[in-house]
């Protein structure tokens, strides 16, 4: 990133003085709605990157990959375990519908190491392309909901 933009970027985080601007974020699970409130920031994973979205973000829809969501509030942050979904910004707005969201004290940490293991079991022994890439967007998620709930990854 050029000095200038990742300059910007710092002090937008560090709070330049300036009053943040809040907007509307609606995360939505299958099961639930999972937060809503007004943001300053979110920040997620795209199949295209890392994003961080503020007030009066251009309009689009991106995809979500597995990664770490966090949630900038007036009065700090909080951070949860984002499993692929969908995101809808608009002017003042922003709608994430998640295949699966969880806090960190909300993750099944034995669930979570299982669920690497057995992925990590499958790449070991498979060389069908299928079962191959099941078992890599499986581990993602594992290595995901053991990060943000701060289990060993290893």
């Amino acid at each position: 990133m050029p000095e200038a933009s990742r300059t910007f970027w710092q002090n937008r985080r560090a709070g330049d003085g300036m009053a943040e601007k809040s907007f509307r974020l609606d995360i939505i699970s299958p099961d639930r709605i999972f937060y809503t409130n007004d943001v300053t920031m979110v920040e997620y994973n795209t199949v295209d990157g890392e994003v961080g979205v503020y007030a009066e973000h251009i309009p689009m829809t991106q995809i979500i990959a597995s990664g770490r969501l966090i949630v900038t509030e007036e009065s700090g942050q909080k951070t949860a375990a984002l499993l692929s979904g969908f995101v809808e910004i608009t002017g003042e707005k922003v709608t994430i519908l998640a295949e699966a969201v969880e806090w960190p004290q909300d993750i099944d940490v034995p669930r979570a190491q299982k669920a690497r293991d057995c992925a990590l079991d499958i790449l070991r022994n498979t060389e069908d392309e299928r079962e191959t890439a099941k078992a890599e967007a499986a581990l993602a998620r594992a290595l995901v909901r053991l990060d943000i709930a701060g289990a060993d990854t290893e």
